[in-house]
């Protein structure tokens, strides 16, 4: 069930989310300081195209203020765009009962969209 939601999630968005995600890592890769911050998000964007059977973990070390100064950064360089984007796509999706899971995943991913830095991707 989950390869079949995760093939119809690439049609519901999940392609121009990973784009987004794409372009947003290739642009903090520019520079040293920004591989990091690249990094992390690629990471999401592997998420954002195969998010069925994957959740998102904070560990314990994800207080500390390198992290919110990084999620600072991500939000100002791409994050707002791609929480709103999941916003639109949440909302287009919940219309209708077949496309409510969906919805509710773009949902979901819009708070890791918001703060991805002190998460870490898991199988569920």
């Amino acid at each position: 069930m989950k390869i079949l939601g995760n093939i119809i999630w690439l049609l519901f968005g999940g392609i121009i989310i990973a784009v987004e995600y794409l372009v947003g890592s290739i642009a903090l890769m520019i520079t040293i300081i920004g591989i990091p911050f690249g990094v992390q998000t690629l990471k999401l964007a592997g998420l954002a195209i195969w998010p069925f059977g994957r959740d998102t973990r904070v560990h314990e070390r994800a207080s500390g203020c390198l992290y919110i100064l990084m999620n600072v950064i991500w939000l100002l360089t791409g994050g707002i765009c791609i929480a709103l984007t999941h916003i639109f796509f949440g909302v287009l999706l919940c219309i209708t009962i077949i496309g409510i899971p969906f919805g509710l995943q773009h949902f979901k991913l819009t708070a890791l969209a918001i703060t991805p830095f002190g998460r870490d991707i898991v199988s569920i």
